[in-house]
């Protein structure tokens, strides 16, 4: 692997928490850059590579978010022993059905091949939703930045575990680039292979510490649950629009009905384009609409993200949907505020609920404790909404029993549940206890 050494006048970036500006770069893969795999003739010498290689595949995607509405993968990167690293381009494997809307690739014969084998992601969460798109949903993972985070390691980002475990540093400039761009620049291609270039090496190393820290099936149970979510559909959320940013300001009905539309055909053009939603129409311009006197051609015309070119080009269907919700009476409206789903928040449950406001106090204290003896973040040893609707409702007779069937509908894993439903019987008993 070639290396270079940080010049003197580059701070380290949220990646590198290292001060020294002379750990090395790791500037060129070992075995070179590959070429970008966009045949078929191509896709099956890579999948014979594949397959004939040994131990763990590492993988990784890099998508265009920030610049195009889908979440798909515009490259692929494999490593494996014996095969080296592969970079696919999945777009030129997709097509485009009789309404012109692109279909993903089904790349399921590399799947085949690799199947049976332990695929090495960093964020799987992030990764495994695209990589299904295309037909590779994987049996097995191992997750490196999910083990750091068992580990306890404070910074879990790949650039940072890479310089912490081998010395080495990968630049992380191209992270956040329009990967749908063709054809792909050099240095990027540089850095994607870049990424997956030491991850096994990362996860054997993750492995041993997990196996000395006596971890390794808490591991194991989270990796599992990674791959049986993620085929999944991915929940909706109710009234998606009212995340807009800015909507604080909107205090009626109409004006709520108003972010609605605009958001909704925002998205609808966005989808049709395959545009990032704020790349057509920033939130903050559909709230000064929302919150103008009298909405219309005029309002519109005064705000000036309404004058961009990608805005305005759509100027008819923003006065379809503003005239559509002028003409809807008021109790067809958005409702102010939806009913909350769950527990409210817990800023105001010591007005509402004191005694559910104690047990969450005492659920987090001991939670806290135990994720600071076991070395690692108190979300992982349990999932702090779990924890929420517990102490807000509680199981009418707090048990072991009950704690841990109320953490398994939750979908608690075992390891979780074997290190917190005592301590939580105990933080939610004290009421009863207090009360007798």
């Amino acid at each position: 692997m070639t290396t270079a050494p940080l010049p003197a006048e580059d701070a380290p970036s949220d990646e590198t928490p290292s001060d020294d500006t002379q750990v090395p770069l790791l500037t060129q893969p070992a075995d070179g850059v590959p070429d970008v795999v966009e045949t078929p003739e191509a896709l099956l010498r890579t999948i014979e590579a594949l397959a004939a290689g040994t131990g763990p595949v590492a993988v990784d995607a890099e998508r265009a978010h920030g610049f195009r509405y889908s979440q798909r993968a515009y490259l692929l990167q494999l490593r494996r022993a014996g095969s080296g690293t592969h970079l696919i381009d999945p777009i030129a494997f997709g097509t485009t059905d009789e309404a012109g809307s692109f279909v993903a690739a089904d790349l399921s014969e590399l799947r085949r091949a690799i199947a049976d084998d332990e695929w090495v992601v960093h964020a799987a969460s992030q990764d495994l939703p695209c990589l299904f798109e295309v037909g590779l949903l994987p049996t097995r993972i191992f997750d490196t930045e999910l083990a750091a985070r068992l580990l306890g390691y404070p910074r879990v980002a790949l650039g940072t575990m890479i310089e912490q475990t081998f010395g080495v540093r990968l630049l992380k400039e191209h992270s956040a680039a329009d990967w749908s761009t063709r054809p792909l620049p050099a240095d990027w291609l540089t850095y994607a292979a870049l990424d997956v270039e030491l991850l096994v090496e990362l996860r054997d190393a993750l492995a041993a510490q997990l196996d000395a820290a006596g971890k390794r099936e808490w591991a194991e149970q989270e990796f599992a649950a990674l791959v049986a979510g993620a085929g999944a559909p991915a929940r909706r959320r109710t009234d998606p629009w009212r995340r807009t940013s800015g909507i604080h300001r909107v205090r009626t009905r109409r004006g709520l009905g108003l972010v609605a539309a605009l958001w909704n055909a925002r998205d609808g053009i966005a989808q049709q384009l395959d545009r990032a939603p704020g790349r057509i129409l920033p939130d903050a311009a559909i709230a000064e609409v929302a919150v103008a006197s009298t909405p219309g051609r005029d309002a519109l015309r005064r705000v000036p993200a309404f004058a961009r070119r990608q805005a305005k080009r759509h100027e008819s269907d923003w006065l379809a949907a503003i005239e559509a919700v002028t003409q809807l009476p008021e109790t067809e409206l958005p409702a102010l505020h939806l009913p909350a789903e769950g527990p409210p928040q817990s800023r105001v449950w010591a007005s509402k609920n004191p005694e559910a406001a104690s047990r969450l106090a005492r659920a987090r204290d001991v939670l806290g404790a135990r994720a600071e003896e076991l070395d690692l973040p108190v979300e992982n040893l349990l999932t702090p909404e779990h924890v929420r609707r517990l102490a807000w409702s509680p199981p009418a007779e707090i048990t072991p029993a009950s704690v841990d069937a109320a953490l398994v509908a939750a979908g608690a894993r075992p390891w979780q549940r074997e290190q917190t439903v005592d301590l939580l019987v105990e933080a939610l008993r004290e009421d009863e206890v207090t009360h007798e």
